[in-house]
């Protein structure tokens, strides 16, 4: 009798332990990952709300939050507080923080080319190229955004120096349109779909464009790897099954994106991303779908392009040893699989 309530109780101390064991790694699995997206309704960070519509994320058994922050500077911020575990933003962030000492890469690379736009106000035909930028106000998505760094470049580049050119946080969308016809900026970087709607009320017109590799090659001297997503070095070394589950659900979305058309990729997007205007959105998805890489894989001439670009007008970057191995990975991403 009692070495039968001995086995009983040995039985059931086990089973506790069993259960114990499996909840622990059950609660571990669903573990949140947050990843913040610097404006999830740009097109250059389609990717992101793809990846979650076509459930590729829950697929690879993650638990993944999306947050919506329109400037990448403040996404950028927001991964070195702890905050978040990821960034769906520019590479080229990963390159200005190594300058301070901060340690970030590209995990997945998204994009070969800005995406980006430098629209002119309507209200100043005078304005022909950038040169002639002196003296006005420039919107950006925010001091420290990609877009300036970009605009900052450009102006270096045409001959202005520091001062001559005003940059204005606006944000994008509904912000930036607004800053524009209220007269706050005269010129300003932004992305699709808000180009298409400055374009079709014939409100801006086009100044320089990134929306093509070929684009980016004009304007920046080379390929530029741009929409990426991007994390904190450490985290991806102590974390390596979940990166690599990350880059299994957004390289299948690259595949996705490379496979299907403007269409059908606009239809699997939340409708409030059309703008009211789906017809716009398609045209643009369909012109733009080239600047997305096809397996999420760096360029190999695109750091080197970004480095340039930086350098040319930062004092954060200029006179700095900057290591490019080490502000992006291809391990992941050569790993997984687009089935």
């Amino acid at each position: 009798m009692r070495s039968t309530r001995t086995l009983l109780h040995t039985v059931t101390k086990a089973a506790i332990i069993v259960g114990s064991l499996l909840a622990t790694n059950a609660s571990y699995a669903a573990d949140k990952i947050t990843l913040m997206v610097g404006g999830y309704e740009k097109q250059i960070y389609l990717p992101a709300k793809l990846a979650e519509s076509l459930g590729y994320f829950k697929d690879e058994g993650l638990d993944v939050e999306l947050l919506n922050e329109p400037a990448g500077v403040d996404a950028e911020n927001e991964l070195l507080a702890g905050a978040v575990q990821g960034v769906v933003g520019f590479y080229d962030h990963c390159v200005d923080l190594q300058a301070k000492g901060k340690f970030i890469e590209s995990v997945v690379q998204f994009s070969q080319a800005p995406g980006e736009v430098e629209l002119v106000s309507t209200k100043y035909p005078q304005i022909k190229s950038v040169a002639d930028f002196k003296g006005h106000s420039a919107g950006v998505t925010g001091l420290g955004s990609s877009t300036n760094f970009l605009t900052q470049f450009m102006l270096a580049q045409a001959g202005l120096k520091p001062g001559d050119v005003t940059s204005v946080p606006v944000g994008a969308g509904t912000t930036f349109i607004a800053a524009m016809q209220q007269d706050a900026i005269q010129v300003g970087m932004t992305t699709e779909p808000t180009i298409s709607r400055m374009l079709k009320t014939k409100e801006a017109t086009i100044a320089v464009d990134m929306r093509t590799i070929e684009g980016a090659r004009k304007a920046l001297g080379g390929t530029y790897p741009a929409a990426s997503l991007y994390m904190e070095t450490t985290w991806v070394d102590t974390h390596k099954d979940e990166t690599q589950k990350l880059a299994n659900a957004f390289v299948k979305t690259l595949h996705y994106i490379n496979t299907h058309t403007g269409s059908e990729i606009a239809d699997k997007m939340p409708k409030d991303f059309y703008v009211g205007d789906k017809e716009s959105y398609v045209k643009a998805l369909d012109a733009g779908k080239s600047m997305f890489t096809v397996d999420g894989v760096m360029p190999d001439d695109g750091p080197k392009t970004v480095l340039a670009v930086l350098s040319a007008f930062s004092k954060n970057i200029q006179g700095k040893q900057i290591d490019l191995s080490k502000t992006y990975t291809t391990e992941f991403v050569k790993n997984a699989s687009t089935k």
